[in-house]
């Protein structure tokens, strides 16, 4: 038996043993798709299509620098070409030899502008899919938590979870308590003029 299997069966144990304490004390436990709730939530949508329209942005800024830097590259080697031209005296080929070293200077800085703008967008893009991310989960779990009161739930299990292991948390659910569609019906309803339309997930209504 290997040692994902063993994981899971123990992962299964433990939940059961919860469940079965939980019952024993007359909790009510619910449980949600949160990653369901999370891509289907309108302003997930909304978000992730800002994030594609900036990352087109700087994609074309990006493209416009080495469109420029391939531009220094051509003109460089035709300067060095035309430095070795002994058709023309030492002196043209030295001021010729000096064009193409300032081209290649301007290379160099271009080149180095363009790694940090590289660095500098994808930070910048990371960091707004994460408060993007935090600012929609805070949301979600907001609206989630007044639900499971609501419904005099004590207990709340994301059945999308997964272990570290990567199986998952929740091994059966029934779906007889689940909340995902009340919660995603509701954070949906704020949607401009009611375009989104709620994802699936069974469950109760309260």
């Amino acid at each position: 038996m290997n040692s994902s299997l063993i994981k899971a069966l123990l992962l299964a144990s433990v939940t059961a043993l919860l469940t079965g304490a939980a019952q024993a004390q007359g909790l009510k436990i619910a449980t949600i798709d949160f990653s369901q709730v999370f891509t289907n939530y309108w302003k997930f949508k909304q978000a992730e299509a800002v994030l594609t329209d900036k990352a087109k942005e700087l994609e074309l800024d990006q493209k416009k620098m080495v469109e420029q830097y391939n531009k220094l590259k051509t003109d460089y080697r035709t300067a060095l070409e035309k430095s070795n031209d002994q058709a023309v005296s030492a002196e043209e080929r030295e001021k010729r030899k000096k064009s193409g070293d300032a081209k290649l200077g301007e290379m160099k800085e271009l080149e180095a502008t363009i790694g940090q703008f590289d660095r500098q967008a994808m930070s910048m893009l990371d960091e707004q899919k994460r408060r993007m991310r935090d600012n929609l989960v805070s949301e979600i779990k907001a609206i989630a938590d007044l639900k499971a009161k609501s419904g005099g739930y004590s207990l709340l299990l994301d059945s999308s979870a997964l272990s570290a292991s990567g199986t998952p948390v929740i091994v059966f659910n029934s779906g007889e308590s689940d909340l995902t569609k009340l919660v995603l019906t509701q954070l949906n309803e704020t949607a401009p003029a009611n375009r989104i339309t709620n994802g699936g997930g069974g469950g109760e209504k309260k």
